[in-house]
This record gives C-alpha cells, sequence and structure tokens, in this order.
C-alpha cells in the first residue's frame, strides 16, 4: 500500500494547491461575468476542500500519514499557485486545465488502487473523477471552448 499511498498524497497536494488558486481566483475575478465567476469559484473551492479532506481521511485509514504543510503541498504537486492570470477567461481556462491533470493523476491512482484491490480507495477516486470531468465541461462551456479530450474517460 505505501505505493498507493504516495500516489494519494500527491493527489492530496494537487487538490491542496488547486483549492488556494480557486481561492485567489475567487477573490480577483473581474469583468461581465464577475458574479458568476465569483460563486462559481467558490463552489469549486468548496468542492477542492471536501475533496482533499476525503482524501487524506483515506490515507490514513489505509496506514498512511497525510502530507499537511503547504510546503509539502508544493513540492508534491504538479498543480502550479494561480496568481498570473488577470482575465476571467484565463482563470476558467486556468482551472479546466488544472483539473484535467488532476484528473488524469486520480485516474492513475484509481487503477493502481484497482490493481492492488483496494475498492474503496478506486470508488472515492471514481467519484472524484466524474465529478472533475462535469466541472470541466461546464466551465469549457462558459469558456466557449470544446471540452478538452485530454481528460482520460
Amino acid at each position: 500500500m505505501p505505493k498507493i499511498q504516495n500516489s494519494l498524497n500527491q493527489n492530496l497536494a494537487d487538490w491542496s494547491v488547486i483549492y488556494f488558486k480557486l481561492h485567489h481566483f475567487h477573490w480577483y475575478v473581474k469583468g461581465p461575468h464577475f458574479q458568476t465567476l465569483h460563486e462559481k469559484f467558490e463552489e469549486l473551492y468548496n468542492f477542492a476542500a471536501l475533496s482533499l479532506d476525503e482524501v487524506a481521511e483515506r490515507i490514513l485509514a489505509i496506514g498512511g500519514k497525510p502530507l499537511s504543510t503547504m510546503k509539502d503541498y508544493l513540492s508534491q504537486s504538479n498543480i502550479k499557485e494561480g496568481g498570473d492570470e488577470t482575465k476571467d477567461v484565463d482563470m476558467v481556462k486556468a482551472v479546466i486545465d488544472d483539473f484535467i491533470l488532476l484528473t488524469n493523476r486520480l485516474n492513475e491512482t484509481q487503477e493502481m488502487a484497482e490493481e492492488a484491490g483496494d475498492a474503496a480507495t478506486a470508488d472515492l477516486l471514481t467519484q472524484q473523477i466524474g465529478t472533475l470531468q462535469k466541472h470541466i465541461w461546464m466551465l469549457s462551456a462558459t469558456a466557449g471552448i470544446n471540452v478538452p479530450t485530454k481528460v482520460k474517460a
């Protein structure tokens, strides 16, 4: 299980960085879609908070130690901090890209859990993947772009 615990910790780090990035976007979004995106980013950071908590608790349930410092999150995550995006559509595109990256990483961990016979971890991640895919679709429609094909089914 150490391999699954390590992968889950990377997922936890990704969720944690996304959580703070979504907060940043929530606070700094401007433009004609301010109200809609301000509310959407809040919905998404609440989703991220719930998701990172579920992953951390799963790590504990299988005998691991979840990461718990910003230093660890930033060093383990493939998600980059926000801050360069100034336009609302750029923020939405950044979230789409991050959600695609996270979806693909969760898929890898989910497959690893299935191969190890860890159905509870696989089920948790399957649910998170499905919700992320829905958000990717909705955000893509909001940004007026095609749903990216980089997401594994």
